[in-house]
């Protein structure tokens, strides 16, 4: 038998990728895996722009949705699901990765450090820990603890701070050792089709607009609604989707409809902007696909 084929489509959000992967998979019946970090929790269906309920209906989808908003998921968790999918899918049946996130095509392809799941308790620790303090001084506590990682920041934001503290003190080893012992990528044997799609950037500019616009018309304030409901811990990633903060702001009477969609824009418009850096410096001979 010949080596496994996949299809692995990345792109910055609303350059079409989803459309593109559902095209492939409804001609060559293959099975599309989600490969976005915000696209594993359920809820957000519209503000994370999964697929649809009528695209899921056409074609297999698999890791969209899954994870309670009440979770953190990382990347090890995500590349843990991914070799279930792999050992139970034929092998010859094509499987379709796309998404946005840089670190789960790197996990594909480069390879990844196999971190252990670090309890919510001890991230939760951390958290309370360094609340209170700012930059310099989550930056002096990295590089008491995780010298190295601290070195490899140029700015200790609250995430990676938490990230790499909660991984000393539940392991006792850094998060840097970790990273310096990497598994092979889960696709290295595999006969892989890479792509990256690259809408000119105004284009980009406008679909994103009108996308959010649509969103909101369309059942995302509802969505958002259901997680406030929850009353989650602000820090928690589902809570940082991009629609999330400006649409809770606009229901608190913080904002205006038209400031919340204006600054929602705004922040996916940077995010987009963030991707195509990630694909440049990271994906820069993967083949760039100017979508119609």
């Amino acid at each position: 038998m010949g080596q496994r084929r996949a299809v692995l489509i990345a792109g910055p959000t609303a350059s079409g990728k989803s459309a593109l992967a559902l095209d492939r998979a409804r001609r060559g019946g293959g099975l599309i895996v989600n490969a976005d970090s915000m696209q594993v929790y359920d809820t957000l269906q519209i503000v994370t722009a999964r697929p649809s309920s009528e695209d899921e209906a056409a074609a297999e989808h698999r890791l969209y949705g899954f994870v309670p908003v009440t979770q953190r998921f990382s990347t090890g968790q995500w590349v843990r699901a991914v070799e279930a999918i792999i050992a139970e899918a034929s092998p010859a049946r094509e499987l379709i990765f796309v998404g946005g996130t840089g670190l789960y095509f790197d996990a594909l392809t480069k390879g990844f450090a196999d971190i252990p799941e670090i309890g919510e308790a001890a991230v939760l620790q951390v958290q309370q820990e360094i609340q209170a303090l700012d930059e310099a001084g989550r930056m002096a506590l990295l590089l008491k603890e995780d010298p190295e990682t601290a070195a490899r920041l140029s700015v200790a934001d609250p995430q990676r701070a938490i990230r790499a503290l909660a991984v000393k003190r539940a392991t006792g080893r850094t998060l840097s050792s970790f990273q310096a012992d990497q598994r092979p990528g889960l696709l290295a044997e595999w006969s892989l089709e890479k792509m990256v799609l690259w809408p000119d950037r105004e284009i980009l500019r406008g679909r994103i607009a009108r996308r959010f616009e649509a969103m909101f018309e369309s059942g995302a304030v509802d969505e958002v609604r259901a997680v406030l409901s929850q009353q989650l811990d602000p820090s928690l990633p589902a809570m940082k989707a991009i629609g999330v903060p400006e649409i809770s702001a606009w229901l608190a009477g913080e904002l205006d409809r038209d400031e919340a969609i204006e600054r929602a824009i705004i922040a996916t418009r940077q995010y987009a902007k963030r991707q195509r850096t990630w694909f440049r410096n990271r994906m820069g001979d993967w083949p760039r696909i100017v979508p119609g």
